[in-house]
């Protein structure tokens, strides 16, 4: 009777034991026919990429069991319009089994980087990411950039050019740094009239100094470094008083715009000094413990997963990590602050090695952050609850 039943299912795409369940579900026959992709993945973590007509990349997923994963596309589950459409036009895909979760969620992510598939939302442009840089002349200034330019104070990456913009805004509204473009001798050949920034207090006109170098910008420029890589404590509290002032005078729009720049600054601060140590790490090997009693091991080099291996209950982990740390690619060391891979691919494996049991095997070199840092300014959530409250919000946002 089930033989018969499953033959009489079979053009519409029930072939398995495990498609009766769904086929009562109001799934259209040409996806339900789709399922038979699926026939021969592998029952393991990894990646999956569906190919379209001419083999091309349309979609890149991952999953812990590829072949459960790719059976649910054609289900009643998957209810997503643009993944329906991908559906119906994909023609094959194509698994790549990974070593371990970490491994599985970095070639997601490099796959997605490198193919742009038309249905992916996410990562698809990293070459679009924006930093700020303090700029490196006689009286530096902030600067939006698309990339890190050589040994200066960073803040970044941004995903567009607003938030960076707003990061620069919040500076400005807290240290007087100049705002003009145009590069400045160190003392000016003629007598110059100060600005209207100068005039509110906001900059200290080092372009009208004609006797000698500016003796107060310096101090400025240094308040400015402080804040991007250590301590940005000048900035947040100059901004939350602000902020206090404004939703005083019930000025609730602009008390929100300033909590906005804030939030910029400080989550790209952050981020920056949690990722610039591991972009500098020339070689860094941690192992966390398996649930079958083994090791998971990986090497870090600048950021970039460069191994990933697993060990058996009863295995040595030690021979492992050297044959992994022979073995693992080679990483030319990047222009730090930035890492050298995409830099949601350093956010990963941040977050695999801030995981609880997590042991670091060999560190190649110093991996510390700042005690002081923006990680440190949890005051942000007090600046964002005021401004909600007086706004009558009940969804405050947290700083980071």
């Amino acid at each position: 009777m089930l033989h018969a039943l499953l033959e009489r299912l079979a053009p519409l795409g029930v072939t398995h034991l495990e498609d009766l369940a769904t086929a009562a579900d109001p799934v259209p026959p040409d996806i339900r026919r789709k399922a038979t992709l699926a026939d021969g993945l592998p029952a393991a973590p990894g990646v999956y990429l569906f190919r379209g007509p001419g083999d091309e990349v349309l979609y890149v997923g991952t999953s812990t069991n590829i072949r459960k994963r790719v059976r649910s596309y054609f289900t009643a589950a998957e209810k997503r319009r643009r993944i329906t459409e991908m559906v119906r036009i994909a023609h094959a895909v194509t698994p790549v089994v990974c070593a371990t979760p970490l491994e599985a969620r970095v070639r997601e992510l490099r796959l997605i980087t490198e193919h742009a598939p038309r249905y992916n939302k996410r990562s698809k442009h990293p070459e679009r990411q924006t930093w700020v840089r303090l700029t490196d002349e006689p009286y530096p200034r902030l600067s939006v950039v698309p990339e890190v330019r050589g040994d200066v104070p960073h803040i970044g990456p941004f995903t567009s050019r607003r938030a960076a913009n707003a990061a620069v805004e919040a500076m400005h509204d807290a240290i007087g740094l100049r705002q003009c473009t145009q590069r400045l001798p160190v003392v000016a050949r003629t007598p110059r009239s100060p600005c209207a920034l100068a005039g509110l207090g906001r900059c200290s006109a080092p372009c009208t100094m004609t006797t000698g170098p500016d003796a107060e910008y310096p101090a400025v420029v240094e308040e400015a470094r402080t804040a991007l890589t250590g301590d940005p404590g000048a900035v947040v509290e100059a901004l939350a008083a602000r902020v206090a002032r404004l939703a005083a005078q019930e000025r609730f729009e602009e008390a929100g715009q300033v909590t906005d720049r804030l939030r910029a600054f400080v989550r790209a601060a952050a981020r920056t000094q949690r990722m610039e140590p591991l972009s500098r790490c020339e070689e860094l090997v941690a192992a966390r413990p398996t649930a079958a009693g083994g090791w998971e091991i990986v090497v870090v080099r600048h950021a970039r997963l460069a191994g990933t291996a697993v060990t058996g209950p009863h295995e040595d982990p030690l021979p492992v990590v050297d044959a992994l740390r022979a073995t693992a690619e080679v990483v030319e060391p990047p222009q730090a602050p930035a890492p050298a891979c995409h830099p949601e691919e350093a956010a990963l494996v941040l977050d695999w090695l801030d995981q609880p049991h997590v042991r670091l095997v060999h560190v190649s070199g110093p991996w510390t952050c700042p005690v002081r840092s923006a990680l440190a300014h949890a005051d942000l959530d007090d600046v964002s609850a005021s401004v909600a409250l007086a706004l009558g919000r009940t969804d405050t946002m947290t700083a980071c």
